[in-house]
């Protein structure tokens, strides 16, 4: 058994399951900021029943999402503990701002907002979720800054042996960094947009009594898919460009890959610097996945065309389309980390010399006790959804008013 591979399999495990978790996350809030506040300005009871809804499986998706970064985390600390200590005093620092500023107070807001329902001003209860939502982008800002890092190591100087940073700056002109945040914040708004959607799609087929209400999500939900689809496309485009300038060996062979494998060769020894197939592979299935989501844009008839939903057959497409962003996003996440391969940090740190010098069995063993363990809690989260969003929007416990009995739920009003 190689340490190397069995690490290298844990990171991909415990990452991958962790981002999908994530995308959702960073979806929903947006939207759940959008029907609060519209709430908010309009007063309207609707708006306030799809916040609840929406807000409940949010908060499930929260919750579990935070167990599985637990898992990677520890990951990290088990088995690169070569990166940490070569690199981890300018990889580190974007890392220390997310779980300070951003997490700990996006978990602060979300848990006021949880428990300030009918305790506390509609504005200020607002305003909290609005604090969820910056942190949450605030968190996947900072983790971009790290990945971008790791991509292209820009604004550092080496110093006995250890990456010291030097221009904090470069962290965030990092020409790897921009474009890849807006293809992450994009695809995060696509997956909620079409989990919105197929949800909504789900209750129409059945002919529900909130068949108005989820009318309204369906409509929120595509119009959201189909704006970031091409904001998808776009960010995924532009970012060929800057990686053909700082990886030049990403995406095939050049000249400059060339002269790049050859100073390799020099500093650091024969051996093997072109990425695996897999990440090229990646990208290609991306690509077609998300030209295939643009076909979204043929479905906002649906905005407008009552006797369109009535047919059934397009609310099908939208809930056998729902597993596609969440492959693409996987996918992504090949072509752009295992397309930096053989290194950890990009021509400066060699994924071998970043791996802890652990007993393969014990690799092993961590890497089955995660993988159930992340496997049991996707199962779980994915289970709870389904659940929870099956029943309704009638009387969700999110928000529920104090004294009202769960096993008495209140009748939904008429104008839903």
């Amino acid at each position: 058994m190689d340490t190397l591979l069995l690490a290298r399999l844990q990171f991909a495990t415990t990452t991958s399951i962790h981002f999908l978790f994530v995308v959702v996350t960073l979806g929903l809030v947006t939207l759940l900021v959008g029907m609060q506040t519209a709430w908010f300005l309009t007063g309207n009871p609707k708006w306030e029943r799809l916040t609840r809804f929406w807000g409940q499986l949010y908060v499930i998706n929260y919750v579990l999402g935070i167990a599985t970064g637990i898992v990677m985390e520890f990951q990290f600390g088990l088995n690169w503990s070569g990166l940490s200590r070569y690199v981890g005093n300018v990889f580190g620092a974007p890392l220390a701002i997310e779980t300070l500023v951003a997490f700990f107070l996006e978990s602060t807001f979300l848990g006021m907002w949880i428990f300030g329902w009918h305790r506390l001003r509609r504005g200020v209860h607002l305003a909290l979720l609005w604090g969820v939502a910056l942190t949450a982008y605030a968190s996947a800002f900072w983790i971009m800054v790290a990945n971008a890092w790791l991509q292209n190591p820009v604004g550092y100087e080496v110093r006995d042996g250890i990456a010291h940073l030097t221009d904090f700056g470069a962290l965030l002109t990092n020409p790897t960094f921009g474009m890849a945040f807006g293809h992450v914040v994009a695809a995060s708004l696509l997956t909620g947009g079409i989990l919105m959607a197929a949800v909504s799609a789900w209750h129409l087929i059945r002919r529900t009594p909130d068949f108005a209400l989820f009318r309204t999500s369906l409509r929120i939900g595509l119009v959201t898919a189909a704006g970031a689809v091409t904001l998808v496309q776009g960010f995924g485009f532009a970012q060929f460009g800057p990686i053909g300038q700082v990886q030049p060996t990403k995406f095939g062979g050049s000249p400059a890959a060339d002269a790049l494998v050859a100073e390799w060769t020099a500093r650091f020894g024969p051996g093997d610097y072109t990425p695996p197939a897999l990440s090229s592979v990646g990208l290609g299935f991306m690509i077609l996945i998300g030209f295939t989501l643009g076909a979204v844009w043929l479905l906002l008839p649906l905005l407008w065309r009552d006797w369109i939903i009535r047919l059934r057959f397009p609310l099908w497409l939208i809930m056998l389309a729902l597993p596609l962003p969440f492959v693409a996003v996987i996918l992504g996440w090949i072509a752009r980390e295992v397309g930096r391969q053989p290194w950890v940090a990009y021509g400066l740190l060699p994924t071998e010399r970043a791996v802890s010098g652990v007993d393969p069995g014990l690799m092993l063993a961590s890497l089955i006790g995660f993988s159930l363990l992340l496997g049991a809690l996707a199962v779980t989260n994915w289970t709870l959804l389904a659940r929870h969003a099956a029943r309704g929007a009638a009387d969700p416990a999110l928000g529920r008013p104090p004294g009202t009995p769960d096993d008495e739920p209140r009748p939904a009003p008429a104008f839903a």
